[in-house]
């Protein structure tokens, strides 16, 4: 296989968004539904390590002095009583260098996988994301994390539109609400799969080890 051509793309698995004293569970929602997926995103993680498949980790967060932070989005974190750089039990809500913004350790990135910082939703906003996957000719994004309806959803669009084949991990995303999650999966593959495939964890493995051990032609 080709390694270069295809990529694990692990979106904001982040103490903010997965731990009881984040910045998603202050903003009431019940984050133990994202955290179930924890064991799936492992298992790809590992999975892509042992077959030489590209992994990039992004992690969504503002600067500390909030000069990216957009007045709206500001305004609707804290209408959600989680307002973004104040203070919680992880340091400053969602801001980069605290605690909360740290990746969990289950999914500590190695030193050659690049972590992208993104302020946004999307993770090919106001970052280098697209120049890191043109520079190694990636073809092919499997992506997982959180949320299935927020940021993974909306860098799933930002990559189609860009050309990128994408598979969106059923099972290694997750939303706040198993409805939501469920309405965006389908979302994905309506119209033929206009959004790309929907894969289970084990398809993707699967599929990944039966591309390692096809014969070259």
């Amino acid at each position: 296989m080709d390694a270069g051509k295809e990529l694990l793309l692990l979106i904001d698995m982040q103490r903010d968004f997965l731990d009881s004293q984040g910045y998603l569970a202050q903003s009431g929602v019940d984050v133990r539904a994202l955290r179930a997926i924890i064991p799936n995103v492992r298992k790809l993680l590992d999975t892509a390590r042992e077959l030489g498949i590209g992994v990039i980790h992004t992690r969504e967060g503002h600067r500390s002095d909030l000069s990216d932070l957009p007045l709206v989005k500001a305004r609707r974190a804290a209408r959600a009583g989680a307002a973004i750089g104040s203070p919680g039990p992880l340091g400053r809500l969602l801001i980069r260098g605290e605690p909360g913004h740290a990746l969990i350790p289950e999914l500590e990135p190695l030193a050659a996988e690049p972590v992208i910082d993104k302020p946004g939703f999307g993770a090919f906003y106001a970052t280098d994301l697209e120049h890191l996957l043109r520079r190694a000719e990636v073809r092919r994004l499997t992506i997982a994390g959180v949320t299935t309806d927020i940021c993974v959803h909306s860098t799933l669009r930002e990559a189609v539109d860009r050309g990128f084949e994408c598979v969106t991990v059923a099972d290694a995303c997750a939303a706040g609400e198993k409805r939501i999650h469920d309405a965006m999966l389908a979302c994905i593959a309506g119209e033929g799969g206009i959004l790309g495939e929907v894969a289970t964890t084990g398809e993707v493995i699967a599929a990944w080890h039966q591309s390692t051990t096809r014969p070259a032609r």
